[in-house]
């Protein structure tokens, strides 16, 4: 059975709006929510009264609080390793599932300059992240087991003990979006997070992930997805916000500010969008995909409609989408 969520986008919309998203999503029948972790959004532009993005709140403050506000299970995507310590994580995920006991997954991947470039330390080519990647993955779950760590390599870390820890400790979930990371990951996460892509390309995604050790693992998916009253509405909302993001992560993980994703973007075109979202104003449409992805054995489902329009979103896919699918998985 496959389990439906929100995503809560921190770049798109002010932690506050995000909060009441949640509990609306909640009150809809959504039973997940995920969340970015970023430092600068894809794009900061204003076109006259609509905003093109323009955000990013400090995700793991707002956890806390949406944790609080509902009862959902939550899970983040983090790039240890630059911007954040992996002490820091250990300690962050493992106060987040002391507190609301197996509700909270952590998401790990090798992150976008972007981001993780604030520090001023020199941005690694994507072999040199994902080692540092997995070295942070084993000293968090080193910390979580009460050891006191002291490690020197990509990261160092200097007789770190995590005093408070929960029972149970959460799942880390390595995050892939090629298929050569996610064979990678299957050896040593305990479970995977990727983006919808086109049928074909999911399916050498979970294939490759599967080869690699991942085969009984959970597997989660984020569908980039727009929906609307209409389908024109759809598209240019797809359009607005993300145009930004539909590039290969090797060219998105190396640009290092919203000018930059802006420059690259301004020669895409609308009907581009159709290829790397699912735009359709027909629930119908969207419970069809999404009964492909279920077929692909993905658990976990968490959908983001990338529009600006998130209430009607909500109530739609509640009342008609969610409801209809839950009935036959």
């Amino acid at each position: 059975m496959a389990f439906f969520g929100y995503h809560a986008s921190h770049e798109q919309f002010k932690p506050s709006a995000l909060l009441k998203y949640v509990q609306a999503a909640h009150q809809a029948g959504f039973s997940r929510i995920s969340c970015s972790d970023h430092f600068h959004p894809w794009s900061d532009v204003y076109d006259g009264l609509r905003q093109r993005q323009g955000e990013s709140g400090y995700a793991w403050s707002w956890l806390g609080a949406a944790m609080q506000a509902t009862p959902l299970n939550f899970g983040v995507v983090c790039a240890p390793g630059q911007r954040y310590h992996p002490a820091i994580i250990a300690q962050a995920a493992a106060t987040l599932s002391e507190m609301f006991p197996e509700r909270f997954w952590l998401g790990l991947g090798s992150g976008q300059a972007l981001n993780e470039q604030i520090t001023g330390d020199f941005w690694p080519a994507k072999a040199v992240r994902n080692m540092r990647l997995k070295e942070c993955a084993e000293i968090i779950r080193s910390l979580w087991t009460g050891e006191t760590i002291t490690h020197y390599g990509l990261v160092n870390v200097e007789k770190a003990k995590l005093y408070t820890r929960p029972a149970i400790a959460p799942l880390i979930i390595g995050a892939a979006i090629t298929p050569a990371t996610a064979e990678w990951l299957g050896s040593w996460a305990d479970g995977l997070i990727t983006i919808s892509h086109p049928h074909e390309s999911l399916q050498e995604v979970v294939t490759a992930f599967r080869r690699g050790g991942g085969e009984g693992k959970p597997m989660y998916l984020k569908v980039q997805m727009s929906y609307a009253g209409d389908e024109t509405t759809a598209l240019e909302g797809a359009y607005d916000q993300w145009r930004t993001n539909i590039f290969p992560s090797s060219i998105l993980t190396d640009l290092r500010s919203p000018k930059q994703f802006e420059a690259i973007a301004q020669f895409v075109k609308p009907d581009d969008m159709y290829k790397y979202v699912r735009i359709s104003a027909t629930p119908q449409q969207h419970i069809d995909w999404l009964k492909q992805d279920i077929e692909l054995g993905f658990n976990e489902i968490y959908l983001h409609n990338v529009n600006r329009q998130q209430e009607n979103f909500i109530e739609v896919f509640g009342k008609e989408v969610i409801p209809a699918i839950q009935g036959i998985n």
